[in-house]
């Protein structure tokens, strides 16, 4: 039996008549969801997460691996919406640069921010919880002054969109009509918090992204405020202690078949086909974070043995060289402050490491140098 997760309603958009999609509330009924067919796929996403966390703890500090791990995810998910910056760029904004992609970068910047804002909201006893206004709240930080200022930020949709397509009368897929989509986010908002869940979290996660991009509930940022979301519900419901997961970086590599399975629940009823495919990225995800936190901690330890045995090393040099994994790309300036010190005590950290073949200077100036801990720089683009 095919199920039905949803019905097609007529709705008028630019002077055409579309069939517009309206999806039955979470979760799939009629047939239920197969559960047997997802739980060793749920099970090896759970445990690859497991494992995550637990080399978190090769580090001295989750903040250094937070700093690269978020804004990866930053970068990953905003490219899957065609946005060109790099992590390099990132970095080099950061560190005060001049770059060729400003727009770009700020869109990234911006994801960092909404994610920031909704983890702060979620982890505080006083903060919001998952619910409409927290998203709309993330929204207006992430279409803030970038490309999509203008597709009111903050605010649900009150015309009709749709994807894919030059015309409603083409489109790939036209979402439900502005009037039901208060409506259909309570509804999503009543499954996130419904007390006593029968799914497992993950697969709960799939089918609350699905549904988001479903409603499509915002004229822009929809892909990226979805994905935000899976990054927010993994930390909120206990599957790992911070984010150290981007999953945007499956989604991307694998695009065209993302698309397709969620194209698959609308036309086919295939909620098991997305979870499946979701799963798996959530398990190859969190391998691919484990390996990145391995060769960064492996680097930095290596790294700080060489400091330690430089007869020249002072503790300006050692503070700074703590501050690199947050701060891969800085001026001398930038380090004075952060290290609280004067500019030739800065200035004297900086050239120590340096000469420990630590920092490189990357833009061949005489005045506003930049240093960049290169290898870590690499092995967070790589």
């Amino acid at each position: 039996m095919q199920r039905s997760t949803g019905t097609y309603v007529k709705t008028t958009t630019t002077g055409e008549v579309v069939q517009a999609f309206v999806p039955r509330a979470l979760p799939p009924a009629r047939p239920a969801l197969a559960l047997e067919e997802l739980a060793e796929a749920a099970r090896h996403a759970e445990l690859a997460l497991a494992r995550l966390s637990g080399v978190s703890g090769l580090v001295p500090s989750v903040d250094w691996l937070l700093y690269g791990a978020v804004r990866k995810e930053a970068l990953l998910t905003s490219q899957i919406e065609g946005t060109q910056a790099t992590l390099t760029d990132l970095f080099d904004q950061e560190a005060g640069a001049n770059i060729a992609n400003p727009h770009d970068v700020q869109e990234v910047t911006n994801y960092v921010r909404a994610f920031r804002h909704v983890q702060e909201q979620l982890r505080s006893p006083k903060g919001l919880p998952v619910s409409v206004r927290l998203l709309r709240e993330a929204h207006r930080l992430l279409m803030e002054g970038a490309r999509g200022a203008g597709k009111q930020p903050g605010e649900l949709r009150r015309s009709q969109n749709w994807i894919g397509g030059t015309r409603p009368g083409n489109a790939a897929f036209v979402p439900p009509p502005p009037d039901k989509v208060a409506a259909l986010l309570a509804d999503l908002e009543k499954f996130i918090h419904d007390g006593k869940p029968k799914l497992p979290p993950l697969v709960r996660i799939a089918l609350v992204h699905a549904q988001f991009e479903t409603i499509h509930p915002f004229l822009d940022g929809n892909g990226r405020l979805g994905r935000l979301l899976i990054g927010a519900l993994v930390e909120h419901w206990g599957l790992l202690p911070e984010p150290l997961l981007y999953l945007s970086g499956y989604l991307k590599k694998h695009q065209a078949e993302y698309y397709r399975r969620l194209s698959a629940i609308r036309t086919e009823g295939d909620w098991e086909g997305w979870i499946a495919f979701f799963l798996e990225g959530v398990t190859e995800a969190a391998h691919e974070a484990e390996r990145s936190v391995i060769a960064v901690a492996t680097q930095v330890s290596a790294d700080r043995r060489r400091l330690l045995a430089s007869p020249g090393a002072s503790p300006a040099s050692y503070r700074l060289f703590e501050l690199l994994p947050m701060m891969p790309r800085f001026t001398v300036e930038q380090a004075r402050q952060r290290l609280e010190t004067s500019f030739p005590t800065a200035n004297a950290a900086v050239r120590l490491l340096e000469g420990l073949g630590m920092l490189t200077e990357v833009t061949g100036q005489k005045s506003k140098r930049i240093y960049s801990y290169q290898a870590y720089v690499e092995l967070l683009t790589a």
